[in-house]
């Protein structure tokens, strides 16, 4: 009876081992299943950065608006007759130390 009860045990264990190991088996069908998952949201991030490329691809197309503002900010170019006025903000000067009015000992 010993010898059938480990005879049993070592064709289940048989059996198991295609299930969690084997080429189809649970380990691999979760890894798989974890690639898929980061592969669907590194396409998620790519889709956005497609649809705004696609988006300033009809802006350029379309008008002269985006190529206006574009030539502006990125080249720092006016339109003719245009006067540009650049202002800038006011920064604090440092001054030294005066060593006169430093603390006597």
């Amino acid at each position: 009876m010993r010898i059938l009860t480990i005879v049993f045990a070592a064709l289940i264990v048989l059996l198991q081992y295609p299930l969690w190991l084997g080429k189809g088996g649970w380990l691999r069908v979760w890894e798989n299943d974890r690639q898929v998952k980061a592969q669907k949201e590194s396409n998620a991030r790519l889709r956005v950065r497609n649809d705004a490329l696609d988006a300033e691809v009809r802006d350029l197309k379309q008008g002269y608006e985006a190529v206006e503002e574009r030539a502006r900010y990125e080249l720092g170019m006016v339109k003719q007759d245009e006067i540009f006025f650049h202002v800038m903000e006011k920064t604090p000067v440092l001054k030294a130390p005066d060593p006169a009015a430093a603390p006597k000992r």
